[in-house]
This record gives C-alpha cells, sequence and structure tokens, in this order.
C-alpha cells in the first residue's frame, strides 16, 4: 500500500535540526530565512557543505508551509573558501568520488532551482565563495562593500561552478567572458548598474529590507506568488539544463589531468594577493 508519509511535507521542525550546524532556519508568518553560518561566524565551504546543499533544497522545497525563502550569511562575509580541502589532488581521487562529487557541484545550484517552487530573495551580506546562489534568487540584494569576482581562472581552473553561467546570463557574453579572465571585482555599485543586484544598502539595513520584499510578496494569493516564481526561474532551469552539466564537466576534467594541484595555485594566488596588499 501507498504510504504517503515517505513521499509527503517535510518539517521545518525536523530539518531545521538536521541542517542547524550549516543553516540557522527561522519562520514567520510563511517566510523563511535561511541563514548560511560556521559556528556562528561565515559559512566555511567544504565538501560536507557542498552535499548539504542540494539536500537542504530539496527539504525546504518539499515543506509547503514555506511561501518565501530569504537566503543571506553571517557576518561581513557570504561565505569563505577553505583551501585545504584541495590537499588532495583530484587526480587522485577515487573515481566513485569523483563521480559524486560531478553530482554534488550540480545539485548544489540545480536543486535551489528546481526543488523550490516559491519566490525567493538572496540578501547577500558580503564578499565571499559561491555568491551565484544569491543571484539565481528571484530578487537579489546585496550589501554596499560587496564585492563580486570570479577567481577560478587565475587559481588555474576553468570557471564550471556556476559563477560565470551567472555572469553570462544576466551580464551578457563579452563581459562575463571579461571577468572570468581578469577576476576583476564587481563593487556593489557596478553589480547594481550591471542588474546583478537590485538594490545596494548598509549591512544594518539588509535584512530588515529583505523581509519587507518577503512581506510584500505575502500580499498576493498562494497561486500568484507560485506561478510568478515559476515565470522569473524559468530562464535559470533554461540555462542550468541547456549550460551547467557542459560548465561543471570542462571543470572537472581539467582538474582531473592537473599534476601540479589546486591547492599550490591557490597558496600562489594567495601569496600574490597578500604582496600587493602590503
Amino acid at each position: 500500500m501507498f504510504n504517503r508519509k515517505m513521499t509527503g511535507p517535510t518539517r521545518l521542525e525536523e530539518y531545521s535540526e538536521k541542517y542547524k550546524d550549516l543553516f540557522l532556519m527561522t519562520r514567520r508568518g510563511g517566510i523563511l530565512e535561511v541563514r548560511m553560518h560556521t559556528d556562528g561566524g561565515p559559512l566555511q565551504f567544504d565538501w560536507p557543505v557542498q552535499a548539504a546543499y542540494g539536500h537542504v533544497w530539496s527539504d525546504i522545497g518539499r515543506d509547503p508551509e514555506n511561501e518565501v525563502m530569504i537566503l543571506t550569511g553571517t557576518g561581513e562575509l557570504w561565505q569563505t573558501g577553505n583551501p585545504e580541502v584541495w590537499n588532495t589532488k583530484f587526480m587522485d581521487w577515487p573515481n566513485r568520488r569523483k563521480l559524486e562529487m560531478y553530482h554534488e557541484s550540480l545539485r548544489m545550484i540545480e536543486n535551489m532551482v528546481q526543488c523550490i517552487d516559491i519566490p525567493t530573495i538572496g540578501a547577500v551580506n558580503g564578499t565571499g565563495a559561491h555568491w551565484q546562489l544569491g543571484t539565481l534568487c528571484d530578487i537579489t540584494i546585496c550589501a554596499e562593500d560587496t564585492a563580486f569576482f570570479d577567481a577560478h581562472y587565475l587559481g588555474g581552473v576553468p570557471p564550471g561552478d556556476g559563477i560565470v553561467l551567472a555572469l553570462q546570463r544576466i551580464l551578457g557574453t563579452k563581459k562575463a567572458a571579461y571577468y572570468a579572465y581578469t577576476g576583476m571585482n564587481i563593487t556593489a555599485q557596478e553589480a547594481l548598474d550591471l542588474g546583478l543586484v537590485s538594490e545596494v544598502l548598509p549591512r544594518e539595513q539588509l535584512i530588515p529590507r529583505a523581509w519587507e520584499l518577503a512581506e510584500l510578496i505575502m500580499q498576493a494569493p498562494r497561486s500568484v506568488r507560485h506561478l510568478t516564481h515559476s515565470i522569473v526561474a524559468h530562464p535559470w532551469k533554461q540555462a542550468l539544463a541547456e549550460n551547467q552539466g557542459l560548465q561543471l564537466t570542462h571543470q572537472l576534467v581539467d582538474m582531473a589531468i592537473d599534476e601540479e594541484g589546486i591547492h599550490e595555485r591557490l597558496m600562489k594566488l594567495k601569496e600574490r594577493f597578500q604582496r600587493n596588499d602590503n
């Protein structure tokens, strides 16, 4: 006999507890705020975090009590990278783990777009890795000192994790190529002028404004909210279906034949930036 409990709605009380070490969740009046963190500070990205993203989007999307989602970070950074994840060269990973990496990388952003059927607001609280998650949201606002950039190419890796896809979709082919090759910062004001974000605010006003926008969205009937989200998110579904698998595969192929290893190049890149700062 069919057991509805196996496929039915998920409950905030359950999945918020499951992900509490990575995502702190607050819901009020149907508005779910998801705040990324590590030990109460900015989220530090690693492979377990990448795997968790795909799962958390699925659980949030299967909870009918969620009506609008706000995604944000903690403190002054969106999230931080961890070069130590590259201590073992990707070419030396077991083949099974390489395949898992491919699927987890896709689900990290695909499940956000495909599994969540409600309006979304990205409140980008500062500079950091994987900022494309904030721009995949229906509305994106950011703190005034935020900088957007992609350092993959400067670190010796093809940019296939979704950042360049976001740049291509929002900024256009030529501007995306420029920022991919140069790794140049896009300031918050430039991001506003280019259409990467919708509003720029002082950090202390960011979350109150996100809630204000969410409450404005909640004034429309449920069907209007859901179907409007479907319309505005459709271009992302198209872009992911057409391009993300190809771009990610290019990145992973290069990593699989890379004998030097990403970690060494990232350390050199970090040293270079430190010298420039001094």
